[in-house]
């Protein structure tokens, strides 16, 4: 994972729902780890001198097939709940992640070791405006994002069931 990602291709594969295989290879150490590596993860390859970020494993279910999606993605903590961002780089289209929890609230998390079930909401107003500056300083690329996009970014909150 030396070098750096195309953006623009990443946002294509995951219109297509094609996972890129960075992505794939961070889910993969991730699992077999048990949580144990893979959850600080070391995004230094796609952005020069990019600290570890946390990220935890989101299995929703697929809106159209029913089936279990995993997707590893950076989260922040605020309020005592985790708290994740559908940015999707920036696209002019939400993430599939998020219209299926739009469809079905109910998801799982891996955060490290620990596993928890979860209600999905997307946080409105005040509420969202607290979280994207927290989140900010989580990964401030996130910002950058909003600005390539028409769409408002969605910030989601995890509350564990």
């Amino acid at each position: 994972m030396a070098e750096r990602f195309d953006l623009d291709k990443l946002v294509a594969d995951l219109d297509t729902g094609k996972q890129p295989q960075w992505i794939i290879d961070h889910m993969r150490v991730y699992l077999q780890s048990g949580g144990k590596e893979g959850h600080m993860f070391d995004a230094s390859f796609a952005t020069p001198g990019m600290k570890h970020l946390p990220t935890l494993l989101l299995t929703t279910v697929g809106r159209k097939t029913g089936k279990k999606r995993m997707t590893p993605l950076i989260y922040g903590v605020h309020g005592g709940h985790h708290i994740i961002i559908g940015s999707k780089g920036g696209s002019e289209t939400h993430t599939g992640w998020y219209f299926n929890l739009l469809d079905n609230p109910a998801a799982e998390i891996q955060v490290g070791t620990e596993h928890y079930k979860v209600r999905a909401r997307v946080a409105q107003g005040d509420e969202r405006a607290k979280i994207w500056q927290h989140m900010l300083t989580v990964f401030p690329t996130f910002g950058d994002y909003q600005t390539k996009t028409e769409r408002e970014i969605p910030v989601v909150v995890l509350e564990k069931q």
